[in-house]
């Protein structure tokens, strides 16, 4: 499926078939291929059509989180790689009221998605690590700038394997741990040849933030860098960079509201395709 309203080259993203999945046995880990004919012929048909699903029907877990409408929720969430296009996981144009620094108002235009895939290679290997035990089902990412396109964003979204008790437990644990405040467990960014984001590399990730879901099968991930391809020798987690009197670079450019408000916006949208309306404003 080509998604449409991003400038510079035609970016596309193609939803094959998700990889094999055996509930009776242990989840599978990041970088194996294996997959049933039924499903790779089930995503052929999909792929033949040029169509991707409808929006999820089911609700999003909330209230009982044993019961079967909590459970069925949890599921469609997890679904949505493969039901829902492109355009409104990663819309083409995201608006961010109050998203800048000051409560400035933000625009983040699109200008790269990369092809849906799994983990191999798509994370450090560290963080692969620490990800491991909720599996991977599909990672799906973009890369957007901002109004001025002096800076890069991309934002991934990472389906696991998990059910709702292997979520809570990684969330705990990147709580617990702070994980998502440490350099060495930051997100890849998504360059794209021909656009702002060509010189967007692992050595110039400025600020970042990790979103381990609780209530879906999901990891919502974002990192932010400048445009021109510097390196960072200080790069910042986004709540560290947003605090009132940071002085890093990453801090002064507002970098860490790029991060943290693109992802907050992809994270409510995807709750709002679950067909779970935020509180928050979009």
């Amino acid at each position: 499926m080509a998604p449409g309203g991003a400038p510079g080259p035609a970016a596309f993203v193609t939803f094959g078939e998700p990889e094999a999945y055996d509930e009776r046995a242990r989840r599978r880990p990041f970088g194996r291929r294996g997959r049933s004919q039924v499903v790779a012929a089930a995503a052929c048909l999909v792929l033949g059509t040029g169509l991707i699903g409808g929006a999820v029907t089911g609700a999003w877990l909330a209230g009982d989180s044993a019961g079967p409408g909590a459970r069925h929720g949890f599921t469609a969430a997890g679904d949505m790689w493969h039901n829902v296009p492109v355009d409104q996981l990663f819309p083409p144009t995201v608006r961010g009221k109050g998203a800048g620094p000051g409560e400035a108002d933000r625009t983040w235009t699109r200008i790269a998605v990369a092809p849906d895939s799994g983990c191999e290679g798509a994370f450090d290997p560290l963080l692969r690590k620490v990800l491991d035990p909720v599996g991977c089902e599909r990672l799906l990412r973009a890369t957007y700038t901002d109004a001025t396109q002096s800076h890069v964003t991309t934002v991934g979204l990472l389906f696991t394997e998990a059910d709702a008790a292997g979520m809570a437990s990684l969330a705990r644990r990147f709580d617990r741990e702070r994980l998502d405040r440490r350099t060495d467990l930051m997100p890849l960014p998504h360059a794209a040849k021909g656009t702002a984001a060509a010189g967007f590399g692992a050595g110039q990730r400025a600020s970042w933030v990790v979103s381990v879901l609780t209530d879906a099968p999901v990891v919502v991930y974002a990192v932010s860098g400048w445009a021109d391809g510097r390196t960072v020798d200080t790069p910042q987690p986004a709540e560290d960079a947003m605090e009132s009197g940071a002085t890093t670079a990453a801090a002064q450019a507002g970098l860490g509201h790029e991060a943290r408000g693109l992802a907050d916006r992809v994270e409510r949208g995807l709750r709002k395709r679950a067909g779970t309306a935020t509180e928050q404003p979009s």
